[in-house]
């Protein structure tokens, strides 16, 4: 469940061509946008009670310092004064997994620390959860470009490196100590920000509930909708008695956040105004219709099979191994996601025309250009330029898209050893012998938790691709290398080679390296078929690169250009910087003749009960719905579970609180609905749905249903009664 920069927005900017079903239209509820544009938007008008200043105050503090990111790419929030951090449970899902055992699978059961004493310390693997918390968030675009105007490519470069290099470093020796300045470039450079951090490393786990509750409906009902998952996980953060950021450590102390979020069991209706803060991981709403059409026919459609390949691979694995069952959950729930977003992705854009929509919308730029004797001198070789070097970089699409991924070194560490010993005789780079001395760590590293049987499964599965290519986009060294006579012939050579690598003679780590010492004709003649992936993966690269330089030109002016000929300007694509988005609580039509609701609760969790995984609902659940036992968070006969809204977000968004008009969190975000995929490239008002857990019913399960009360006593809570 993966930029940003801005220039001043106008936010009812809608354009002619099209309200709701244009990319590039800026649609009522579109948009991520960066902190500083806030106080662009009508939030009084959207029927907001609070003010800009009280989201995002860069001279004080606002709702925004309550917002922080944790290091394994998730958005969370900090809800008391104690540093006690809530996010999703798939956020907290590898801390569960690193400190499960066979005996004690704490996905499974769930962790309730009981107390400050009890509380875990939070590992993704090896590397322990960090929280990064952004401090500033400037918009410095035009100290970036300051005489550059009239500069050719790459002296212009060099003149932005040097801005970028100064200002950093200027504003470095300004900030307080711990405090880290980037400036991260947006949209191919047509924005640039500064963006002020500082960093947690002491996080620990509090409370996650079970599997049946904080992944109901698993796989299943991953983006769709209705859903009744409790996505939700409390961790804590800690720092040095001083108050500065430090490792773990037993006499380290809980944070005090300058600002920490109240909570609202006041429960929403339709059409209540909400927004969301957190940290989107990518877009690119504002791309060229040829890199739409490249993502919809060739990426998208080979990422999903992939994941699908990795995700199949470990389930197999798994199934006759508890051990290794508890340990790959975590990568096969990733993989899992990952395949859904990208196989929903490519048939929303196919099945709402994106393609051919910014086309049209390429076609009225190309005739605006034509009007103005300026535009023509500014623009006029804009769109052949875009064309020209996107049918060089796509030729062979499908067949660069496997190239580019074979081997893969998480999936496939053997192979991609020996080929990274092949490309670097290849070079004729040679070793000095300290380089020598990390290259051998490196293969050691990569061979110390290897799974043979994945490696093998997933080298047939990209070969078994590579056959599947259209006759114009043939991989000739593997066409040559395992040629037979019948397809199943072929799989059988197939299986040989990759066994003959997963298991052979190069799982021995001395044998890797004295790959470095050969030369190239003997490698070349030992591994023909990897010699010719070798080369084309040169050949892509090169197409990569001449494109790259294509497009860090023509990607800017072409958003210029639109924009221009619009007469506005549009937020930033999302890049795990901090962002602003806003909507309201709304159902949607997935198709004709059916309305889908904005509401889930646990009466609708009961009803998808069968009483095995992934719908095995606990029956104290069951028990607290029949009594009717449901505190202050219930509404009516039950408990609301989760929830839909119009909010603009993405991967990376998850964790991210969702908020009431009065800026009380109301839920967290967790999910997006199928037929909202694609919104990497495409934002539809009329489908693209948030899906939140409300935050009763996370109060609900960590007071009624766990009776872990020490967690509730110090938080916050509204009862909406007084606002």
């Amino acid at each position: 469940m993966n930029s940003i920069k801005t220039r001043i927005i106008s936010v009812l900017f809608i354009l002619s061509m099209l309200a709701t079903t244009a990319p590039f239209a800026l649609a009522f509820d579109e948009g991520m946008y960066m902190p500083d544009q806030i106080a662009k938007l009508p939030l009084k008008k959207l029927g907001f009670k609070i003010t800009a200043s009280d989201i995002y105050n860069p001279n004080g503090v606002g709702l925004s310092d309550a917002i922080v990111r944790l290091s394994i790419g998730c958005s969370a929030e900090f809800v008391s004064p104690e540093g006690l951090i809530l996010t999703n449970h798939h956020c907290g899902f590898s801390a569960l997994v690193t400190a499960s055992t066979p005996e004690k699978d704490l996905v499974e059961t769930g962790f309730d620390s009981k107390g400050r004493s009890g509380e875990i310390r939070a590992m993704d693997g090896k590397e322990p959860y960090t929280v990064q918390m952004t401090e500033r968030s400037d918009d410095v675009t035009a100290r970036v470009l300051a005489g550059t105007e009239n500069l050719a490519a790459e002296a212009r470069d060099a003149a932005i490196e040097k801005n970028v290099e100064e200002i950093t470093k200027t504003e470095q020796a300004k900030a307080p100590k711990g405090s880290s300045i980037r400036i991260v470039p947006l949209n191919n450079g047509y924005f640039y920000y500064l963006i002020q951090t500082s960093e947690i490393k002491d996080v620990r786990v509090v409370y996650a509930p079970p599997r049946n509750i904080g992944v109901f409906g698993g796989d299943p009902d991953n983006f769709e909708w209705t859903r009744h998952t409790g996505d939700f996980t409390f961790l804590r953060a800690y720092v040095a008695p001083d108050g500065t950021p430090a490792d773990y450590s037993a006499s380290n102390v809980p944070y005090k956040p300058k600002k920490f979020l109240t909570m609202s069991i006041a429960g929403l209706k339709e059409n209540d105004p909400v927004f969301v803060m957190g940290f989107p991981g990518g877009t690119t709403r504002y791309r060229e219709s040829q890199s739409i059409s490249y993502a919809r026919d060739a990426n998208f459609p080979f990422l999903e099979k992939w994941l699908i390949a990795m995700s199949d691979s470990l389930k197999k694995i798994g199934a006759t191994d508890e051990e290794k069952r508890i340990k790959f959950q975590d990568r096969i729930a990733n993989y899992d996601n990952s395949r859904k977003v990208y196989g929903g992705g490519w048939l929303r854009l196919k099945h709402a025309d994106v393609v051919e929509k910014r086309r049209a919308e390429e076609a009225k730029l190309r005739d605006w250009i034509k009007a103005n004797p300026a535009r023509v001198k500014k623009y006029g070789g804009l769109l052949d330029e875009i064309a020209s070097a996107s049918t060089t970089s796509n030729a062979y699409q499908e067949r660069d898209v496997m190239v580019r991924r074979f081997p893969n070194g998480l999936s496939m560490p053997v192979l991609t050893e020996i080929a990274k010993a092949m490309m670097t005789v290849r070079g004729g780079r040679t070793m000095t012998a300290e380089q020598k001395a990390g290259v051998e760590a490196g293969i050691k590293a990569a061979l110390a938790d290897r799974e043979p049987e994945f490696e093998s499964d997933l080298i047939k599965f990209f070969l078994k691709s590579f056959d599947s290519l259209p006759k114009n986009e043939r991989f000739e060294a593997a066409d040559k290398f395992f040629a037979a006579p019948t397809e199943k012939e072929r799989r059988a050579k197939e299986a040989a080679w990759a066994d003959s690598i997963a298991t052979g003679k190069y799982t021995d780590a001395s044998n890797l390296l004295a790959l470095y010492s050969k030369t190239w004709p003997e490698l070349e003649a030992e591994f023909p078929f990897l010699a010719g992936v070798v080369a084309e993966q040169r050949a892509a690269g090169a197409r990569a690169q001449e494109f790259a330089k294509h497009a860090n030109h023509f990607r800017p002016l072409y958003m210029e250009a639109l924009t221009e000929m619009e007469g506005g300007t549009v937020y930033p694509d999302a890049n795990f910087t901090q962002r602003f988005s806003y909507g309201t609580i709304k159902g949607y039509v997935p198709r004709e003749a059916e309305y889908r609701s904005p509401f889930t609760t646990i009466k609708g969790m009961e009803e998808k009960d069968t009483g095995t995984f992934p719908f095995d609902m606990p029956n104290k659940l069951k028990e607290l719905q029949a009594a009717h036992d449901f505190g202050p968070y219930g509404q009516g006969d039950s408990v609301v579970v989760n929830f839909l809204s119009t909010t603009d977000i993405i991967g990376g968004n998850s964790g991210s609180p969702i908020m009431n008009k009065y800026g009380e969190q109301v839920g967290i975000c967790f999910d997006g609905n199928f037929e909202g995929l694609g919104n990497d490239f495409y934002y539809d008002p009329n489908v693209n749905r948030t899906i939140s857990v409300d935050i009763r019913f996370v109060l609900f399960v960590v007071d009624k249903f766990a009776g872990a009360t020490y967690i509730t006593k110090e938080m916050k809570i509204n009862d909406g009664k007084k606002s």
